[in-house]
């Protein structure tokens, strides 16, 4: 998922003032957006640390794993051959986005608590 639009505004503005304060050069690829890597997400700092460590440690929490379901079922529509696959691969699509958002969900909660 791509960065919010309003977080895009903020850092393009703090580059311009820092340009026009000289604190930047020219550098290749200054105003080009940040390129988005498949399974990429915006999530609060504290949340990518946990992510991190969980990883490590080898106990992934559920929603990373789903994630990755997700894209590999849409690599699967994309390779469809027929409508009949398609529609397969969009229904376990839909299937694997409801399991990860429930789950997302119930880690929000558990950690608000």
């Amino acid at each position: 998922m791509p960065m919010p639009g309003w977080l895009n505004r903020i850092a393009k503005r703090r580059m311009l003032k820092a340009r026009a304060e000289g604190a930047l050069g020219k550098f290749a690829g200054e105003d080009e957006p940040l390129p988005v890597r498949p399974g990429d997400i915006f999530i609060d700092p504290g949340e990518a640390i946990g992510f991190r460590i969980m990883a490590e440690t080898g106990a992934l929490p559920d929603e990373i794993s789903l994630r990755e379901a997700v894209q590999e079922a849409k690599a699967r529509y994309s390779a469809a051959a027929d409508e009949t696959e398609r529609r397969a691969a969009m229904a376990e699509i839909a299937r694997l986005e409801q399991r990860c958002a429930v789950a997302e969900e119930a880690r929000r909660r558990f950690v608000k608590n």
